[in-house]
């Protein structure tokens, strides 16, 4: 069975304003060297997929330097490899229709034109909202040995750990693993089972229904395609056991970096069995760790001076911890600096942020306190 790849890089961004506002959630800075993207891009090719789209709508620019030509990910190829799927919008449609990639079936009609040149048996639709590292491989045999129209994999989330809104699609699963019904969550506590945003369907089955939801003009994926053909075809589902976090706010994106400082988060994650997370790999110095630095249960990226403490924190490439400063409990993304005798606690940096001399800022772990990327405090 052979493969292509489409990666949804806009779907999700409304959840995050505070990090979309300039980038896709695609690009969203994660684990202090890698960007969400990553993740579903490196299940694929980890799986043998050697030609992915990525379906994007607006704010991507962060993302194609980020991508490049997919050297780091073994996709730079005459054929195949890695393509960016900006929508296709004509100056009739924007001025008339109105009609963009905003939806998930949305962007799946503007890429009909990738979907129809692809040779292959199936398509691996994913999010980036999610953060884990599937076997595809073993999705695609099951998938296979099924005889299944469309895989969904999901996965089992403990609330308490993980929050879910109602944008999480709930299924239920019968003892052959055929999906009978899915709802969206409406509350429930402890562990649920969820759909990982990860999808197998058969090439021809897609294109069969992505002709005929345009030719009824429907525009839900869930409720206007699966929900309309679940009882008839093949629906099965797939289950995930590994790391898996959402990232639907603020508080998500912090609760789900914070989880990697735990040493066996971190294995499950990035070390699974042949099962890499590739990255955008950039040639940089070493940390600098100052005699006077102290340093507890952080991530630290390459190319940042040290001088102050750090605690149970995630320091991007770049960043600057002056003199008598603490950092407890924060992330702070590349090229942040901070002056001396500074205080985070609880705190998020986007890209470039100057802090000065003498600043204490603390926010919580249910409520960080976020600065945007550029701003000087």
């Amino acid at each position: 069975m052979t493969a292509a790849g489409l990666i949804f890089a806009n779907i999700h961004d409304a959840t995050v304003p505070e990090l979309t506002g300039r980038r896709t959630m695609a690009s969203i800075p994660f684990a202090g060297r890698y960007r969400l993207i990553d993740f579903p891009l490196s299940s694929m090719v980890n799986a043998g997929i050697a030609k992915v789209g990525v379906l994007t709508h607006d704010n991507y620019r962060s993302l194609i330097d980020h991508i490049g030509n997919g050297k780091d990910w073994d996709l730079a190829r005459r054929n195949g490899g890695i393509k960016i799927l900006p929508p296709f919008i004509t100056a009739y449609d924007s001025a008339l229709s109105g009609r963009d990639s905003a939806t998930r079936l949305d962007a799946l009609i503007n890429a009909r034109n990738f979907i129809d040149r692809c040779n292959e048996d199936v398509l691996i639709l994913a999010d980036c909202d999610v953060i884990c590292n599937v076997d595809l491989q073993a999705v695609m045999e099951s998938h296979q040995a099924r005889g299944a129209d469309f895989t969904m994999v999901t996965t089992t989330v403990d609330t308490a750990v993980q929050t879910l809104d109602n944008h999480a699609e709930v299924p239920t699963v019968n003892a052959d693993g055929r999906v009978t019904d899915i709802a969206e969550y409406s509350g429930e506590e402890g562990k649920v089972t969820v759909c990982a945003d990860i999808w197998l369907v058969n090439r021809t089955y897609l294109q069969r229904v992505l002709t005929e939801a345009i030719s009824h003009g429907h525009k839900s994926f869930y409720k206007d395609v699966i929900l309309r053909h679940l009882s008839a075809d093949k629906f099965y589902a797939h289950h995930y056991d590994g790391f898996f976090g959402r990232v639907n706010s603020l508080e998500s994106y912090f609760r789900c970096s914070m989880r990697l400082l735990d040493h066996d988060a971190r294995v499950n994650l990035f070390y699974r069995r042949s099962q890499p997370i590739f990255t955008k790999v950039r040639n940089s110095a070493p940390t600098r760790y100052a005699p006077e630095a102290e340093v507890k249960n952080s991530l630290i990226a390459d190319d940042c001076i040290i001088e102050g403490k750090v605690e149970n924190s995630i320091l991007f490439r770049g960043v600057k911890v002056g003199k008598g400063t603490t950092v407890k409990n924060s992330i702070l993304m590349q090229d942040t600096l901070t002056g001396e005798n500074v205080r985070l606690s609880c705190v998020i940096t986007d890209k470039n942020v100057v802090i000065k001399d003498g600043r204490e800022l603390c926010g919580h772990e249910t409520m960080p306190f976020y600065i945007g990327k550029g701003v000087m405090v």
